[in-house]
């Protein structure tokens, strides 16, 4: 029998056909723009609203002086150059650790999650820098890593300990420093960037203790008494250098 569909029937089965194929097409996902915690861009980067500082407060022995702030606030670009040194050398010293102490997992670990921290925030210091027009510059070392790691003990596991009890110390420091200069800096962008790393750097030096009593038999509470006491002595005495860690400027 012939097909007598008149134009009407045409018409609408073209209609119900796309229809149909309508129905059976995806809608596109909206894929919403998220800000990467870790990128190298540090005006990608989130900024925590508040972190709470108290235990790092409580875990230093002294606060640093208003002199030392003043200081770094009239000498910033001096104070991004030591802090850009500070996160390579943080890098390397776990790099070196990595090496040395093979037989730990956890150290390992958490070695390795280190590194790879302590590189975007010296590849982010250094785009600031960049964005600054600020070029590198040599910036001797000051006194304040070597005057705790000359009390360090000579054997094993205990040195390893005390190298992270050490490291706690300094985690500890910078975030109070970061925290301090980000409450007065008239450079927002920079201000913002040191309160976004206020939340990865204060939970290092408790990262640092776990791992220093995971390693001794012996509760590590003595030893980091007795640092606290070297570390506050270091930050609150006269200082003729200017330095990310330093001590009262002399």
């Amino acid at each position: 029998m012939a097909n007598t569909m008149n134009k009407e029937d045409i018409r609408t089965k073209n209609s119900n056909d796309k229809v149909m194929n309508d129905s059976n097409i995806e809608e596109p996902s909206i894929v919403k723009d998220e800000i990467d915690e870790d990128d190298v861009d540090i005006t990608k980067l989130r900024t925590p609203i508040k972190v709470d500082l108290s235990a790092v407060y409580n875990f230093l022995g002294a606060r640093t002086t208003q002199a030392w702030v003043d200081a770094a606030i009239a000498n910033v670009p001096l104070i991004i150059q030591d802090h850009a040194n500070c996160e390579k050398k943080a890098a390397g010293t776990a790099m070196n650790l990595i090496f040395r102490y093979e037989f730990s997992y956890d150290l390992q670990r958490k070695l390795a999650q280190l590194i790879r921290e302590e590189m975007l925030h010296y590849e982010q210091v250094l785009g600031i820098m960049n964005d600054r027009g600020q070029a590198w510059k040599y910036l001797s070392a000051g006194r304040y890593a070597k005057g705790m790691l000359k009390h360090k003990r000579t054997y094993e596991p205990a040195a390893m300990v005390d190298v992270l009890i050490i490291g706690a110390f300094i985690e500890a420091r910078s975030c109070e420093r970061f925290a301090a200069l980000a409450e007065v800096i008239d450079d927002e962008r920079l201000a913002k960037y040191y309160r976004y790393l206020l939340k990865s750097e204060s939970r290092h030096f408790e990262d640092y203790l776990a791992l220093a009593q995971s390693l001794s038999e012996d509760d590590i509470d003595e030893r980091v008494a007795f640092f606290k006491e070297v570390e506050a002595e270091l930050i609150s005495s006269p200082d003729n250098e200017l330095r990310f860690h330093s001590g009262t400027p002399a």
